[in-house]
């Protein structure tokens, strides 16, 4: 396993060794002891999934509140996404920064996401499948969320607004403005 930095430095790229041969390939997703030697500790409680028949489907930006914050690592089982975490921790030096990943299935790669960062992505292709741990459970008392296309936060999604196949729920969503009074977005990293 190897675990490699993005603009954001909590927000990690996991890169599973594969072993192939003739028949495809085999690969360990997590090991915690892995991850740990490498400086990702992360106790999982459940995993979730999620499938999208279409390109340009837009789930999120979601987080939980704590005390049920979950950090989460993300990968494509089939198809691939533009993957998103924003910084949501007030007093951290990226509050309100995002960054943006492709993930994909044939590449393998996850992405580790903590607690105390809003999520979400599109769909790339047709037929798109996720998986993620968590490290809290689901508390849909604390289920919080940002709007995707916040203007404030300036992210490019990888559809256009009116193209998006995006939840009744996720559209409602309120703006960053409303979530963090007081904390401005600062100039995106990528």
């Amino acid at each position: 396993m190897q675990i490699f930095p993005t603009t954001l430095p909590d927000v990690k790229r996991v890169r599973p060794t594969r072993h192939v041969d003739d028949r495809g390939w085999f690969m360990e997703i997590w090991r915690i002891d892995h991850a740990a030697a490498l400086g990702l500790d992360a106790a999982f409680v459940q995993d979730n999934g999620a499938w999208s028949e279409r390109a340009g489907t837009v789930r999120g930006l979601h987080y939980q509140e704590a005390p049920a914050a979950q950090g989460k690592l993300v990968r494509v089982v089939r198809g691939a996404i533009w993957d998103v975490a924003v910084d949501l921790r007030a007093g951290s030096l990226t509050c309100g920064r995002w960054v943006a990943v492709c993930l994909d299935a044939r590449a393998g790669e996850s992405l580790w996401i903590p607690p105390g960062f809003a999520h979400g992505y599109c769909t790339l292709v047709d037929d798109t499948e996720v998986a993620y741990k968590v490290t809290a459970f689901h508390a849909p008392a604390l289920e919080r969320g940002i709007a995707w296309d916040d203007p404030d936060l300036a992210i490019p999604w990888p559809v256009a607004r009116e193209d998006a196949i995006v939840s009744v729920r996720d559209r409602a969503l309120p703006r960053w403005a409303a979530l963090v009074a007081g904390i401005p977005p600062r100039d995106p990293v990528r």
